[in-house]
């Protein structure tokens, strides 16, 4: 039988709750041709933008990106405000912390004014972390989320960051969180803080008509993921009230405020994702799923993902613990991985099942923004609505067929459950309790989606 939870945050002992939320972005600019910007807004930020030497940047990307029109259109940009540009491209696909402390090294030596990243979220995390740890002693695993790291809170201001994505998915553009894999603990984790947040964000949509078919689904199923784990996240008024307020996180809930880019970025993956798998001429879906990607990246930047997210990390870091062989074609093919958007995918629809319950309205909600038919749909059928709707869209755009379908078995199991176990702030964030139990139920529904 497959899993429903019913138990909510509600059955914890009496605590004074949150009776306000936060709103925090990066200011947006958005449209083609607009990485040719990047220059002016940088020294924007500088201390006096005028000057004829308008200061050091570090320009991170990656060995391909480096090779594109969109980095020449960047460097080109930065250049005509006479900024000096330093360029760190050797971002993995799915950075580790061996590869972050790469970036370190080099951010602390060429001691910049300010940072721009142009890549994916891979490139876009490894330049925040850098930034932090290049402004700010100490070293990585002191700001990395309790238990597997200290949980040390970033304690002041960064350097000016201008984060320009090349894929419409990860959101990193918008949000405070950096993420990578902990080879130690073969788990992916990441850091949290508002102050990781870009100063600003460029999205050009001209970057995607490059992007293979299958790095497109894989994006594009991340941000429906993070839209939807935004919307079903456990109600801001339920977190314990911060104290001071200002300590208030950014995964703070489901509020008004991410529910709106929430909904939006839904409405348009089940609109257009197909569209722009199927056809990398389409530039309207191409363009419609980055905008869908930064609404959903400002979303779950206020309100927080959950349980898909906290299984993922488990779902692509241990990969190599069972000899998997899964190499999506589009991606590098030289050695196996689960792209991130496919590893957070490969659960959601069970998750989304097992969580429904406590918020039946809010996955209905979202089955139907996603394209499903919820015509006389009872609150109880609302967790198999979605998953089913979720999984419809997964098998149009080649994604696996649940975590069977990048090489686990029902034998790995509990091995994902250790994995994923520790990742609570992400499970904390769930509608429900969410502890091993529940995910080894979960993890058990997943092996298939359809």
């Amino acid at each position: 039988m497959r899993p429903h939870l019913h138990h909510t945050h509600a059955d914890r002992a009496p605590v004074e709750l949150e009776s306000a939320f936060t709103v925090d972005s990066s200011r947006v600019t958005f449209g083609a041709g607009s990485l040719g910007e990047v220059g002016d807004r940088v020294a924007s930020h500088l201390p006096d933008p005028d000057r004829a030497q308008g200061g050091r940047v570090a320009l991170f990307t990656d060995a391909r990106l480096r090779a594109t029109e969109w980095y020449d259109d960047t460097l080109t940009s930065l250049r005509r405000r006479n900024l000096e540009v330093v360029v760190f491209d050797e971002v993995l696909v799915e950075p580790t912390d061996v590869s972050v402390e790469a970036a370190v090294a080099f951010a602390r030596e060429t001691c910049a004014d300010a940072f721009v990243s142009l890549g994916g979220g891979s490139v876009m995390d490894t330049a925040k972390l850098a930034n932090l740890l290049a402004t700010h002693p100490g070293d990585l695993l002191d700001y990395v989320n309790a238990p597997l790291g200290g949980g040390r809170p970033v304690p002041g201001a960064l350097k000016p960051h201008v984060a320009c994505p090349t894929t419409s998915g990860t959101g990193s553009e918008v949000t405070g969180i950096a993420i990578f894999d902990l080879l130690s603990a073969h788990a992916k984790t990441g850091v949290s803080s508002a102050r990781l947040r870009p100063t600003e964000a460029v999205v050009d949509p001209r970057t995607t008509a490059s992007l293979p078919a299958a790095v497109v689904a894989s994006s594009g199923l991340d941000v429906l993921c993070h839209a939807i784990e935004s919307l079903t996240a456990r109600p801001f008024t339920s977190r314990a009230a911060s104290s001071p307020a200002t300590a208030r996180p950014a995964s703070q809930g489901a509020n008004p405020w991410s529910d709106l880019g929430a909904r939006q970025a839904i409405e348009l993956i089940g609109r257009y994702l197909r569209r722009a798998v199927a056809d990398a001429h389409d530039d309207e879906a191409r363009t419609q799923l980055m905008w869908a990607a930064t609404l959903a990246g400002i979303a779950f930047g206020n309100a927080g993902v959950h349980v898909p997210h906290a299984m993922a990390y488990a779902v692509a870091g241990r990969l190599h613990d069972i000899g998997g062989d899964y190499r999506p074609v589009g991606y590098p093919q030289g050695a196996p991985l689960v792209p991130h958007g496919f590893a957070v995918a490969v659960s959601a629809p069970a998750a989304f099942r097992a969580l429904a319950a406590t918020a039946p309205f809010r996955h209905l909600e979202a089955a139907r923004l996603l394209g499903g038919d919820t015509a006389g749909v009872a609150p109880g059928e609302a967790g198999d609505v979605l998953a089913e709707t979720m999984a419809g869209l997964m098998h149009d755009v080649g994604a696996p067929n649940g975590i069977g379908g990048v090489g686990y078995t029902l034998a790995d199991v509990p091995d994902l459950v250790k994995g994923a176990a520790p990742q609570r702030r992400l499970l904390d964030n769930a509608p429900s309790q969410v502890h091993e139990a529940e995910l080894d139920a979960i993890f058990r529904d997943a092996l298939r989606c359809w």
